[in-house]
């Protein structure tokens, strides 16, 4: 169940265009675990951002790909 409620969560803060950087609180509750940090138009420059987090794998990069299905990273 909590991992649907994440999923939920994930394609909420999926961008129609772009990518999205988002953290995620494992402490909180399920449908509150994801938190909006930053758009960006190049998924380069969302990537950069994501590794200079201090943990970068408490991150994601949220987009759309080309057929419409919603991807993280």
């Amino acid at each position: 169940m909590e991992d649907s409620n994440l999923e939920n969560s994930k394609k909420e803060f999926t961008p129609d265009n772009g990518f999205n950087l988002v953290g995620i609180d494992y402490f909180e509750e399920p449908t509150g675990q994801i938190y909006f940090i930053e758009h960006f138009d190049l998924y380069q420059d969302a990537l950069n951002a994501k590794k200079d987090r201090k943990n970068p794998n408490e991150y994601f990069i949220l987009y759309k790909g080309t057929g419409g299905e919603f991807l993280s990273r």
